[in-house]
């Protein structure tokens, strides 16, 4: 991207602000965003000499690996407005599988002296679902408080299958404990779901800035509804067929099979940019993870529930009261159907 198309996007932003948003984070993303290090200056400097009137911050995900002392030290004179993410996928040896032999290329002490609260990315491929436990504590042990992203590898893997299932129990368990003993640690991203919400009232809404909130610029300055739908994924003819979508109805994201049969509905992680390149729709989500996320509710109920014998003063008493509703609701659901596996 040129840096005058860099900032007509910035200014396009800044311009289209929706009254009930509060601040603005303009967000990097490649490939590997650092290779276009001089640009992100120029770009962090147009902004700073603008100085919008709303809270703004920068960020980008990178692998780490391209860091050099020049970098490093105007990160850490810019550490307030820039913040830079790790991708990190555990161990080395388990990092180094995933990520091309890349784990002693990155200064991770670098990522824990200059952004202490930022949480870091992993994801999880065939290879290290066994390892899972091991490795998150592994980053844990490290320094980092929060492992923001777990993410179950996009491609050709069915993870439903019953050798994945046998495979992550373990983990799972090993990991309830985990967090149970370290409660002062905040759960990866699997297990930090808020169960009380399943006793609320279900809200017909999109769960994702999908067209609203997530404003995407191609290099050529080119707006697309998020990074997702973008012509790195979809061919032309597909792409104009989607931007016809009304992106602020929302009822244009609601698979109603999930919304009416599936009690985990509103804690379900889902990307409305993957459901239609799998299903040609917003309205049906992918169910290939449909398993694997009951799995997980089933884990993450345990969890809770030792926490709460642990320390019943951690919620108000109406949240304890729908977080147990919760509990026995999912542990009713979904115990019996991985009966054998447990």
């Amino acid at each position: 991207m040129s840096l005058d198309i860099a900032k007509k996007s910035i200014d396009w932003v800044f311009n289209n602000v929706p009254e009930e948003v509060d601040g603005v984070e303009i967000a990097f993303i490649g490939g590997e965003p650092l290779l276009e290090f001089e640009l992100i200056q120029d770009i962090v400097g147009y902004v700073c000499e603008k100085k919008p009137n709303i809270p703004y911050i920068f960020f980008a995900s990178t692998n780490g690996t391209l860091l050099t002392n020049e970098m490093k030290n105007w990160f850490t004179t810019h550490k307030d407005c820039v913040w830079l993410g790790l991708s990190i996928d555990g161990m080395k040896d388990t990092h180094d599988h995933n990520r091309s032999n890349s784990f002693d290329m990155m200064d991770i002490d670098f990522f824990l002296r200059t952004w202490p609260e930022q949480s870091i990315k992993m994801t999880l491929s065939d290879y290290s679902f066994a390892r899972l436990a091991k490795d998150i504590k592994y980053l844990h042990s490290l320094g980092f408080k929060e492992i923001g992203g777990v993410n179950l590898a996009e491609g050709s893997f069915d993870w439903d299958k019953d050798e994945y299932i046998r495979l992550i129990i373990p983990q799972l368990a090993e990991l309830v404990e985990f967090y149970v003993k370290n409660d002062h640690l905040t759960p990866n991203q699997m297990f930090d779901k808020k169960l009380d919400v399943l006793e609320a009232k279900k809200e017909r809404k999109k769960w994702c800035g999908i067209g609203t909130g997530t404003p995407f610029f191609d290099v050529d300055g080119k707006r697309y509804p998020c990074s997702f739908i973008t012509p790195m994924t979809f061919p032309q003819n597909e792409l104009d067929d989607i931007l016809q979508t009304d992106f602020t109805n929302d009822e244009n994201f609601i698979d109603d099979d999930c919304f009416n049969n599936c009690y985990i509905y509103p804690i379900c992680p889902c990307c409305s940019g993957s459901s239609y390149m799998v299903n040609k729709t917003f309205k049906k989500r992918v169910k290939s993870k449909c398993r694997i996320q009951k799995l997980v509710s089933l884990f993450t109920a345990d969890m809770q529930a030792k926490l709460i014998q642990k320390n019943p003063k951690r919620y108000d008493d109406t949240t304890l009261y729908y977080t147990i509703e919760a509990i026995k609701k999912i542990r009713e659901l979904y115990l019996n159907e991985f009966k054998e596996f447990l």
